[in-house]
């Protein structure tokens, strides 16, 4: 047993450090384009993934994750696109998953972008004379990026099987000629598989991420904003405090028929959050997912997450959340996944989303 404990003891004790250092300062909600989540199947899960995540979006949802791609299969590419508010908001994924020497290791490359798009800039619609010219109106973009560098490696234990990961991070956030900001951040990864028996953890932000803005505003935008009491912003860091997602997967195999539950808990640092446990600085969301198959070719997914407590007119209170379907098909090296799930916004706007993962086997040597 002394093999199984020496990899996990240091674990262990950076755990324990990570939730017993003092508190440190940081904005809410901060890099939240991060927290939709990509991938339709997970999104059909509740995204209630992070201990069975095996393919190349692990590198998002937990980079240990990587290691479960078969070692038969060199390359593997995943790709999405989905749009909210009737094409207002865009969000895209790219991502590739590389083999290495070892067997045991996988590299992958992860972009993400989500913008909004051909926003009106209306600080020069007035001439100086008073008199409004439409022509003055120029559009720009809101856009966030992020780009993520992945590692992972299978670790020999006497029982079960060990992986770990890990990304390094770089994000870049831009509101046309106005602000900008770049940022920087490591996630840790790590999955424990015993038999049918999924546990997995992802630690983000784990050494407190930070975007640095700076803005730049002619003295003529200052001055508008001024006279129109809007406050001019200056430069600025913004904090991202650490996040932990702990998960547990069971597959369970009735013939042709597999069925694999899976129950996640995000569990939040940044103080008080309207989620289903709330405290500060802790507060804990739960979400659930369960998916099943036949044969491995095609899949059938439900989930639920997001519980929240919301307040009406009347000062009663209920309690909602935001529940999601979806399938799967595998069409040979490909596969295809679709989502149907609810934005989590007040009028119950749902989206549909598309992704597609496909794996390339290099050529066998004659």
């Amino acid at each position: 047993m002394k093999k199984l404990y020496a990899p996990i003891i240091p674990i262990i004790a950076f755990l324990f450090l990570l939730l017993t250092m003092p508190v440190v300062y940081g904005q809410k909600y901060s890099n939240e384009f991060l927290s939709i989540g990509i991938g339709a199947r997970a999104q059909a899960l509740g995204n209630a993934v992070v201990a069975d995540i095996g393919n190349v979006e692990a590198g998002f949802w937990n980079p240990a994750g990587l290691t479960n791609i078969s070692s038969d299969i060199g390359i593997q590419i995943g790709a999405m696109h989905t749009e909210w508010f009737a094409g207002i908001g865009k969000f895209d994924y790219l991502a590739v998953a590389l083999p290495t020497n070892n067997p045991d290791r996988r590299l992958a490359v992860s972009l993400i972008r989500f913008g909004i798009d051909g926003i009106p800039n209306t600080l020069s619609l007035y001439n100086s004379d008073g008199t409004v010219n439409f022509d003055n109106i120029k559009e720009f973009s809101a856009a966030d990026y992020a780009f993520l560098l992945s590692y992972a490696r299978k670790l020999k234990v006497n029982k079960g099987q060990l992986l770990v990961g890990g990304n390094v991070k770089v994000i870049h956030r831009r509101i046309g000629p106005f602000a900008n900001s770049w940022g920087f951040g490591i996630d840790l990864g790590l999955q424990y598989h015993l038999g049918k028996l999924k546990l997995g953890a992802h630690l983000k932000d784990i050494t407190t991420s930070f975007n640095a803005w700076s803005f730049d505003f002619t003295e003529e935008e200052k001055q508008t904003l001024e006279l129109t009491n809007n406050e001019v912003p200056i430069s600025s860091v913004e904090i991202t405090k650490p996040q932990l997602i702990f998960g547990a997967a069971y597959k369970f195999q009735f013939k042709n028929v597999g069925l694999r539950p899976e129950l996640d808990f995000i569990v939040t640092t940044d103080g008080k959050r309207n989620t289903l446990l709330s405290a500060d600085p802790f507060s804990i969301d739960p979400a659930f997912g369960i998916e099943a198959d036949y044969k491995e070719f095609v899949f059938l997914r439900a989930g639920i997450n997001q519980f929240q407590r919301e307040t009406d007119f009347d000062q009663s209170e209920s309690l909602t959340m935001r529940p999601s379907l979806g399938v799967g098909l595998v069409l040979g090296s490909l596969h295809v996944d679709y989502a149907y799930t609810d934005l989590g916004d007040s009028d119950k706007k749902h989206s549909h989303v598309i992704s597609l993962l496909l794996s390339l086997k290099p050529k066998s040597k004659p």
